[in-house]
């Protein structure tokens, strides 16, 4: 690994390149802060791909496109006069100092769980802090992650289930009224109760230390190679899936699940 002046080098480097390209590179001059927001969107899911996919080499790449977009950010900043990138490394390391006393306070914890608590409890007393315990939740988060976000920070002020095993009541409760008011046939009443499921199973899989993006995730890609088998397979037999039965795709899906 490099040493700090070798990876503060590496970091000037990439500034002054940046800083090149914003002044002579036609398509890097255009740029402001609403056009590279859909490209950090972008960057952001390919490096959480990455990280699915434990693949280093690619996890090492997104990286570099994540904290190039920061720096980016912090050039227009600057043009602008309202900050540059000592501001930001500056504040952030500030922060981290205040919000871990922990560390460099006299304040005593145990586990990551009293660490969790903590962190709400100081977020909260910040100058400019979250004014209410879900306030800091961002308003664009995916949804799944959002459940899970609202129900950790709830959790971090007291509100949360005893014993775990108790969610599972719960989740038991609201599948039931979901399958009630889809055999109604209100879809309205349906859909809610399906976001109330959803929660609940959310709020079950924090309790059991799993996370629920990763786990659909997972599943997401497990389906895909499965029924890219099919797919594949139907092909080299030189049929197409519109040509198959369901009990043929049957037949593919459990060979896949054997071999995938």
């Amino acid at each position: 690994m490099h040493t700090k002046e070798e990876k503060l080098e590496a970091f000037g480097r990439l500034l002054d390149v940046l800083d090149d390209l914003r002044e002579k590179c036609p398509w890097d001059r255009k740029q402001t802060n609403e056009s590279l927001r859909p490209h950090t969107i972008e960057e952001a899911y390919e490096l959480c791909d990455a990280i699915m996919r434990d693949d280093s080499k690619d996890i090492c790449k997104e990286l570099g496109d994540v904290l190039e977009h920061v720096i980016f950010y912090s050039i227009i900043g600057s043009e602008q006069g309202k900050f540059d990138i000592a501001d930001i490394c500056n504040a952030e390391a500030d922060k981290l100092i205040y919000r871990h006393p922990h560390i460099y306070g006299d304040i005593r914890v145990n586990t990551s769980d009293d660490v969790s608590k903590l962190w709400e409890k100081v977020k909260q007393n910040e100058k400019d802090g979250n004014k209410t315990v879900l306030s800091g939740v961002p308003a664009s988060l995916p949804s799944l992650i959002k459940a899970y976000r609202i129900q950790d920070k709830a959790r971090n002020v007291g509100f949360d289930w005893d014993k775990r095993e108790d969610v599972w009541i719960k989740v038991y409760e609201e599948i039931e009224e979901l399958k009630a008011e889809m055999d109604k046939g209100d879809k309205e009443r349906a859909l809610e109760e399906l976001g109330d499921f959803i929660f609940a199973i959310v709020n079950a899989a924090r309790l059991y230390k799993l996370n629920p993006d990763t786990a659909l995730e997972l599943t997401n890609q497990k389906f895909m190679k499965r029924f890219g088998y099919i797919e594949q397979t139907a092909k080299a037999n030189g049929k197409s899936l519109d040509d198959m039965s369901l009990k043929e795709m049957d037949i593919l899906w459990n060979e896949a699940k054997h071999l995938l």
